[in-house]
């Protein structure tokens, strides 16, 4: 929900997309990466399209809030619509409808039970994971058996928090983990 446009960071005004660490889970009960992939929809919703934002004001944090457009395209309701944002109801009432239309079809996060965005950043266990730079997502923990790293999918990626004071770090990819000397996570 947020894009980088000639270095100004906007946010896009009215929906909120699951965090990239974020999961969810299928109608099945199985957990997916929704926030990853809402990050892959945004990226294919764009394209090679010419991005536009209206800018509509500013957030609590002094972020820029936009409606933003990939020639034509609305991305704020395309996000809602795909069901990969939910309507940020609390700051506008503009995709109330068609998040319901989403919902209905069980699109995106729709699909099971999904915790809101808003929800997940209050989780104390997701501070690190959200905070993690963009695009690097893979944890390196060290603990008494050494540096191990943890991606999205391993079951204690939301409880690893990254202390760089102890020379934890992100990594961008595996390979750069296991460049560094550093292994993979244990599966259960």
């Amino acid at each position: 929900d947020t894009l980088d446009i000639n270095g100004e960071r906007v946010r896009l005004e009215g929906i909120d997309a699951p965090e990239t660490a974020q999961s969810c889970k299928k109608a099945n009960g199985e957990p997916w990466t929704c926030g990853l992939e809402a990050s892959e929809v945004l990226r294919a919703l764009i394209g090679n399209k010419s991005v536009s934002c209206d800018r509509v004001g500013k957030d609590k944090y002094g972020r820029t809030l936009g409606l933003c457009f990939a020639d034509a395209d609305e991305l704020n309701a395309a996000m809602v619509r795909t069901g990969y944002a939910w309507a940020f109801i609390k700051y506008s009432q503009a995709y109330a409808a068609v998040e319901q239309e989403a919902k209905s079809q069980r699109a995106g996060v729709w699909q099971g039970p999904a915790m809101p965005a808003w929800e997940f950043r209050r989780r104390p266990d997701q501070t690190a994971a959200v905070s993690a730079p963009e695009g690097c997502l893979i944890k390196g923990n060290v603990s008494k058996t050494g540096q191990i790293y943890h991606t999205v999918a391993s079951p204690w990626y939301g409880k690893v928090k990254v202390d760089e004071s102890r020379g934890e770090r992100w990594f961008c990819s595996e390979a750069e983990a296991i460049a560094a000397g550093w292994r993979a996570a244990e599966r259960p």
